[in-house]
């Protein structure tokens, strides 16, 4: 009998994997795909050019998840950008942003902005710093029944109440800004030149189908500058042989503690027996039995397709019907001939810059005009596009001479209008992408060599990204902390009793962290405490 099947071999399943096997519980990873990753992969997608075909750059992954894994050992190494990122504006003008770089840079548009520059770095700082304290911790859960059943969550609570209470008024309002303002009005009250704004304005909309001015917004920007690369707070970086070499280290660290993982074996059904899950039955149609059964999937998924809808709470599947996914990201991979040869930064040769995020929408305006193209269309006619080439950092990916380039798109619509498919237009939304960075660039198309495209139903198709939703739900206030997935459930159990999550559908949300896969098993081994002799995580 096993102690635990996973279902999904994407990363936070293979941490949580590793932390249960740690305890001494037999374990079993199950992924649908022929290898290990979800999302995080890295793939032959045009003869001799590798790349990380989905997710494609690290800053978020957990550092206590990488030194507990021992994922160095395990053959990872990531690099940090040397610059953090290039944003061409027009035929001679640009802006980076970089260590040393960003005052001096920014000072070319206003002397202002630079002088604030420290100030607004200084705010963000602080409210990261909270983040990074909560995205191990498991939030205060809802819980009805008597007070004693309470009383944990009541101290949880309490606890988090007291580092709150600690802040400073100043912080307390900026946190407050950060959780409901628009990124849009949020850099509009630090900033008065369009290229910072854009640079920094790019992270709200990352992931995330909205305007830069839509409320909430601030918060996805904040999510993306919590994280670190090789101890520099707030860095990106590439992992070496792309982001499937992180997976790949995972599922070694995972392998050496007894962890069995199959590939080619997806889930077809959670099996429930007094309304506890029991085991699963497998798209080969085998039945395996465990005394729990934990699920990386996007929770709509786990709850609307693979479990009895019978077993559920009326308002509990109702809500998770109702889980806001679609990111409006459209992937691309693309082999190129040679580096890309801008109009305000001309040259073919390996520059600082071609080793950045390169972002093709040079103002908030842009940004917020190709949301509601998309919204009304169903694609941007003006996309927003992030080029990064990770070739010049990792000689590996491509031949001699020659590199790969990652465009991450926004916006398109998850869902088409009037019931048109992305099959029929993904092509076609493709060229614009291409179009669109050549502009810029204009050697870019003439040097493609192959292309692999990922529209959202592709991303769905093949990753469980429901709507290419790459955080398995939106990072709205609704949908945050204790409500994500839902009040009452934000502590990675279910409604069924011996059924988790441990997905980018939990707390903290999405991004390769891994944080989500090692809450639930801490979790999970609290559970099997009461009844089962487990060594402590870790």
């Amino acid at each position: 009998m096993r102690d635990a099947i996973i279902v999904g071999g994407g990363h936070n399943g293979l941490v949580c994997a590793f932390y249960l096997a740690g305890a001494g519980l037999k374990v079993t990873v199950l992924e649908q795909r022929d290898v290990v990753g979800g999302a995080a992969v890295t793939e032959e997608f045009h003869p001799g050019f590798r790349n990380s075909v989905a997710a494609y750059t690290v800053s978020l992954l957990n550092p206590k998840v990488i030194q507990d894994m021992n994922l160095a050992g395990h053959g990872l190494r990531i690099v940090e950008r040397p610059l953090s990122n290039f944003l061409p504006l027009d035929d001679s003008s640009y802006l980076k942003i970089g260590a040393g770089k960003t005052a001096s840079e920014v000072a070319r548009f206003s002397q202002v902005d630079a002088g604030r520059l420290d100030a607004y770095n200084a705010h963000l700082d602080t409210a990261a710093d909270l983040l990074r304290d909560l995205v191990l911790q498991t939030p205060p859960n809802l819980v009805t029944g008597s007070w004693l059943s309470a009383l944990p969550e009541l101290i949880k609570a309490g606890k988090l109440g007291n580092r709150m209470r600690k802040l400073s008024l100043s912080t307390q309002r900026e946190l407050l800004d950060l959780f409901t303002k628009s990124a849009g009005d949020y850099l509009d009250g630090w900033f008065e030149s369009d290229p910072i704004k854009a640079v920094y304005g790019f992270d709200s909309v990352v992931g995330n189908y909205a305007s830069p001015y839509t409320p909430g917004s601030a918060y996805v920007l904040l999510h993306h500058v919590f994280g670190e690369v090789n101890g520099k707070r707030g860095a990106w970086g590439h992992a070496i042989g792309g982001m499937g070499a992180i997976t790949q280290a995972m599922a070694k660290a995972a392998q050496a503690r007894g962890v069995e993982i199959r590939t080619g074996c997806g889930v077809e059904e959670v099996l429930l027996e007094k309304g506890r899950a029991t085991g699963v039955v497998t798209t080969r149609g085998e039945r395996l039995d465990a005394r729990v059964v934990v699920s990386n999937l996007n929770p709509r998924l786990l709850y609307t397709k693979l479990v009895d809808p019978g077993a559920l709470p009326d308002d509990f599947l109702r809500r998770m019907r109702a889980w806001r996914c679609g990111s409006g990201t459209f992937r691309m991979n693309v082999a190129l001939s040679e580096l890309p040869s801008f109009n305000c930064l001309p040259g073919r040769e390996m520059a600082e810059h071609h080793g950045s995020g390169i972002i093709i929408a040079p103002s908030l305006k842009y940004m917020e005009r190709a949301y509601h193209d998309a919204r009304s269309s169903g694609w941007s006619r003006e996309p927003i596009v992030e080029v990064l080439i990770p070739s010049t950092l990792d000689s590996t990916l491509a031949p001699p001479g020659q590199h790969v380039a990652s465009l991450f798109c926004q916006h398109v619509a998850p869902q088409l209008p009037d019931g048109a498919s992305w099959d029929a237009h993904r092509d076609e939304v493709a060229d614009l992408m291409i179009d669109t960075v050549d502009r810029y660039a204009p050697n870019f198309k003439q040097s493609v060599l192959g292309r692999q495209i990922m529209s959202p139903l592709d991303l769905e198709r093949t990753f469980g990204l429901v709507g290419g939703d790459i955080f398995h739900g939106a990072l709205g206030l609704d949908q945050l902390f204790a409500a994500r997935p839902m009040l009452g459930h934000a502590d990675y159990r279910g409604p069924v009793a011996g059924l988790y999550t441990c997905g980018s559908g939990t707390h903290p949300g999405g991004g390769v962290t891994g944080a989500p896969g090692h809450n639930a098993a801490r979790e999970v081994l609290r559970d099997f405490a009461n009844g089962h002799k487990t060594r402590a995580v870790g």
